[in-house]
């Protein structure tokens, strides 16, 4: 076996040193990280960079699968007859895309096939999520046209307009206008805040339930989580309507 002349070996350990330093500069890394994770844990409180979740998510607890929840309706309007024998409660984010993906796609479905007919009624909650700037907002606004007897004229607009970017509190004032609201009353609702602590209501109901990200929907109180096909939905409501 041929042996490395000193020449040979000097090379070898210089050529490793690229790689010594790439190993300790990911070392450092994940040290790091762990003494950021420790510091939040020690400080009582939960970072989510640090332990990828939201803070919604962090507080929530987690249902037993085919548990029912015995949730509230709130105080947002119905759609459908009120007397319908399964209700379906949502926990949602107007800026939410996976929530628009249920408004388009399998709520007029639902609102045909179930709410139209008298079988099911929809009440929707109020679950803004921090990681998105103005959907705390957007659920105030909801709130304000509701107290002119225009929620879902607002709730329709502001998913219809989520396409075209991040509204402002302007346009929400504007499509206010267009519904024909009184125009001072609901731009002072809104400045003011007025409606800010019922949508933290909505949102502590919605984590006491277990709601640990939108949309989240209770049908006749058994969780189904996320924008799932309309196919999902119509499965758990006709076993609803059976019982």
């Amino acid at each position: 076996m041929a042996s490395l002349n000193p020449l040979q070996s000097f090379n070898l350990g210089k050529n490793t040193t690229p790689v010594l330093v790439v190993l300790l500069v990911i070392a450092a890394f994940l040290i790091g990280s762990l003494l950021t994770k420790v510091s939040y844990l020690e400080k009582g409180t939960v970072s989510p960079s640090a332990l990828g979740t939201t803070p919604n998510q962090a507080a929530a607890p987690t249902p037993v699968p085919g548990q029912k929840v015995d949730v509230g309706v709130g105080t947002l309007p119905l759609l459908g007859n009120k007397n319908a024998k399964v209700t379906i409660v949502e926990f949602s984010d107007l800026q939410c895309p996976f929530c628009k993906r249920f408004f388009d796609d399998a709520l007029p479905q639902i609102k045909k096939e179930y709410i139209d007919t008298g079988k099911v009624k929809l009440v929707y909650r109020d679950f803004p999520l921090g990681i998105h700037e103005m959907a705390q907002t957007y659920a105030e606004a909801a709130e304000c046209a509701h107290e002119q007897g225009k929620f879902w004229e607002m709730h329709d607009k502001i998913f219809g307009e989520q396409k075209n970017g991040v509204a402002t509190v302007d346009d929400l004032k504007k499509w206010a206008r267009g519904f024909g609201v009184k125009e001072d009353q609901f731009n002072t609702c809104i400045d003011t805040k007025k409606y800010a602590e019922e949508v933290a209501k909505d949102l502590k109901d919605g984590e006491a339930a277990g709601v640990q990200g939108t949309p989240s929907f209770f049908i006749n109180g058994k969780l189904v989580v996320g924008a799932v096909p309309f196919s999902v939905l119509e499965k758990e409501i006709e076993a609803a309507l059976k019982k």
